[in-house]
């Protein structure tokens, strides 16, 4: 599996060293998690501390959008340096154009499903997307439980997938650590966002390649 670590359990006095801090990892990309305290009761940051983030580093941005009306800041995400621009499938914004402004800026589009949306709701936009992340909790904090009821979900979408011979990211976000990363995939995940467990480990760097052995 590849990681991508969420800075959303980073201290954001100390952003930049929890950049360093990933890196140091060998971890494969970076998760923003954005959040704008209509589309779930949370906030974090936006386009801004994205762009002060930017030359910190050169991983992927995987930046995700819990935001009700997202197409109104993608080309500001995308100014700012995000590589991966991940929607919510249940925001109010028209999910086809949103998609496509995405791609027409020359970056990844991704759709995220709540644990409440079934896999058949993402099926219409497979082929359009480079990355789909069914989240593993209720969207908006970090350090929930795995919900393991979700992996039905991963199995169908990554059928489809694979029946489509398209070549998508499958990613989950949630309660993510060392056994859960084993279900995931077993599942037909590909990638694994992890927070709490990265950042409370012992040894975040072992917790890293264990996770990316699966």
């Amino acid at each position: 599996m590849k990681v991508s670590p969420s800075i959303l359990t980073c201290d954001f006095a100390h952003l930049a060293d929890g950049i360093a801090f990933v890196e140091r990892t060998g971890a494969d990309m970076l998760h923003l998690d954005v959040m704008d305290g209509v589309f779930v009761s949370n906030m974090s940051f936006g386009p801004p501390i994205i762009k002060c983030l930017r030359p910190l580093t050169r991983m992927t941005f995987d930046v995700h959008l819990m935001m009700k009306y997202p197409d109104r800041l993608i080309r500001d995400f995308s100014d700012a340096g995000a590589d991966i621009i991940n929607i919510h499938l249940e925001c109010d914004s028209p999910i086809d154009k949103t998609i496509e402004h995405i791609r027409t800026l020359g970056k990844t589009a991704g759709l995220t499903l709540k644990p409440s949306t079934p896999a058949q709701a993402v099926f219409p936009y497979i082929d359009k997307v480079g990355l789909i992340l069914v989240m593993t909790v209720e969207p908006g904090f970090g350090g929930q439980s795995f919900m393991q009821d979700m992996m039905p979900k991963v199995t169908a979408i990554k059928n489809e997938i694979d029946r489509r011979g398209l070549s998508v990211i499958l990613q989950v976000d949630g309660g993510i650590n060392a056994d859960t990363a084993v279900i995931a995939a077993k599942a037909g995940a590909d990638t694994a966002v992890v927070g709490s467990a990265l950042f409370t480990s012992a040894d975040p760097t072992a917790l890293t390649h264990q996770i990316q052995a699966i």
